[in-house]
């Protein structure tokens, strides 16, 4: 099935699972923007929506589907003909079209959210499957809340949706409950255990109500998972989603792991920013990746360290993610070696002497002003000449 059986397919669903944050909704023109830079940015597939939830969202399938030609685009249904009736309807102008199908996989979900039975929901679940077959030949499963399902019967359902005609399986850790350990361990028992998985590729669907979902999903890749699905920023309903740009620089910065996506990881801050805007979404400074203090350094002894080599403090070149550079802030907390690099490239050269007695007006000024900038520093040159 898999060309390369280290590539790492990339399922976005910033336009779906991303777009159920309460005040986030977009417009249709919103998301065809963003989707077209999500093909610039290189991902796989985009699913673009819930076609059946809504006019809005049925029409912007349909017009992503004709703004985007190489990445798939994908549309969600539960297990029911008249979902997946609209998504086939939705994605008539496709290129590359895919439909996402699936119910809940847990005791949970079977007994306290469908009123069923382990037998009943199987059989939904392969008939889900084969009547989108019908039309579509590109079916993405999700097996829902896969993290708390038991594993002997999650790959029965996984065995018999592959059977029916599944060429994804979705395996969602729909809670974000699992341990990295303990969802390595589902994905690798399905990799063993399912005798038709090689006709399919495994996906990695992780949320984040522990704060574990990146990691959920490198553990997944870890055991055989070839697709992971995330979004932008992370955003996601309740605490999010898996980020992409998390997992897409895992795997550049780990390259023992052998993985590899497609992924021009250079648009990521960009895309970021665009996201927050049209979303009107925050992201949080200390955000891996993208956020406004993944690349800033401001206690003495880190940026002392980053003068003298950047790789000290830095296992990813800001560039490489499209930020803007990385940046020494100066603080009370800065050490002298930061208040020369920010004097000397304002102009400023300082003796030794000099530089000591400076740096002493610097730290009194610091404990008021919490964020010295240029204009701080040129006037505290200007009272050092007044002084002296």
């Amino acid at each position: 099935m898999l060309h390369d059986p280290n590539r790492v397919y990339v399922f976005d669903t910033t336009l779906r699972d991303g777009e159920q944050v309460p005040g986030c909704q977009l417009t249709t023109p919103e998301k065809i923007e963003i989707a077209k830079e999500l093909e610039l940015l290189g991902v796989d597939i985009i699913e673009a929506g819930f076609p059946v939830s809504s006019p809005g969202d049925f029409n912007s399938v349909v017009e992503i589907s004709k703004a985007v030609k190489n990445p798939t685009v994908c549309a969600l249904t539960r297990a029911n003909k008249g979902d997946i009736d609209a998504a086939i309807e939705s994605l008539k102008y496709a290129k590359h079209p895919r439909i996402h199908t699936g119910i809940g996989s847990s005791d949970m979900h079977i007994k306290h959210k469908f009123n069923s039975t382990r037998e009943e929901i199987l059989e939904r679940a392969v008939e889900a499957v084969k009547y989108a077959k019908r039309a579509v030949e590109d079916i993405e499963f999700y097996a829902e809340d896969a993290g708390r399902a038991d594993v002997v019967y999650l790959a029965q359902m996984v065995e018999a949706v592959i059977a029916a005609g599944a060429t994804v399986v979705n395996i969602p850790d729909t809670n974000g409950y699992c341990l990295p350990d303990q969802y390595g361990a589902k994905i690798k028992y399905l990799k063993e255990n399912v005798k038709n998985i090689d006709k399919a590729i495994i996906s990695v669907h992780c949320h984040n109500d522990l704060g574990l979902a990146t990691a959920n999903s490198i553990a997944g890749l870890q055991n055989g998972a070839r697709q992971i699905e995330g979004t932008i920023n992370g955003i996601g309903e309740r605490a999010g989603n898996t980020s992409i740009e998390e997992v897409v620089m895992i795997l550049k910065t780990h390259q023992v792991l052998g993985l590899h996506t497609q992924i021009d990881s250079k648009r990521f801050y960009e895309l970021s920013q665009m996201i927050r805007t049209q979303m009107r979404m925050p992201v949080q400074p200390n955000k891996a990746i993208v956020g406004s203090n993944a690349f800033a350094h401001s206690s003495g002894i880190h940026q002392d360290g980053f003068l003298k080599m950047r790789e000290n403090y830095e296992i990813i070149r800001p560039e490489d993610v499209g930020f803007p550079s990385a940046t020494i802030v100066l603080t009370a907390r800065s050490g002298r070696h930061a208040l020369k690099f920010h004097l000397e490239r304002l102009g400023y050269t300082l003796d030794k002497e000099e530089l000591a007695r400076t740096y002493n007006d610097f730290l009194t000024l610091a404990d008021v002003k919490l964020d010295i900038n240029d204009e701080d520093l040129h006037a505290l040159m200007v009272y050092k000449l007044v002084k002296n």
